[in-house]
């Protein structure tokens, strides 16, 4: 059996510089320089940081990368209306619908998507 220490996400973007603002202006979150590695830590809540790190070919995933708990979806959504960020809404098995903000309720959490500037879906979730 593998002995592990501690474990890491990381998320791949085209452009830093873009990364950094996004994540830490327009999200408010604790965004460090990483100068030994070149690249960034998102530090949320107690957890291991996030690493971004630059890919200039990236192809953003074509599901959930990220999930940001909050304790109140309604005004998460606010605040990242507010900030421009606009809900994604997609096709979701078993028929759930997002309402008219964008957030999807009642198999599970309520959870709305958003994407980042390199197209890396994100989400914030109410558990």
């Amino acid at each position: 059996m593998l002995k592990m220490k501690d474990a890491f996400s990381t998320i791949a973007v085209p452009d830093l510089d873009v990364a950094r603002d996004f994540y830490g202006n327009k999200l408010g979150i604790d965004v460090r320089t990483a100068p030994e590695m070149g690249m960034l830590e998102l530090h949320v809540g107690g957890g291991a940081p996030v690493t971004v790190y630059p890919k200039p070919d990236h192809k953003p995933a074509v599901f959930t990368v990220l999930n940001f708990v909050v304790d109140d979806i309604d005004a998460a959504v606010s605040q990242l209306n507010d900030a421009g960020i606009t809900m994604q809404r997609y096709d979701v098995d078993g028929g759930m619908d997002a309402d008219e903000r964008g957030i999807y309720r009642g198999q599970g959490p309520a959870i709305a998507w958003f994407t980042d500037p390199a197209g890396n879906i994100l989400s914030v979730i109410q558990q």
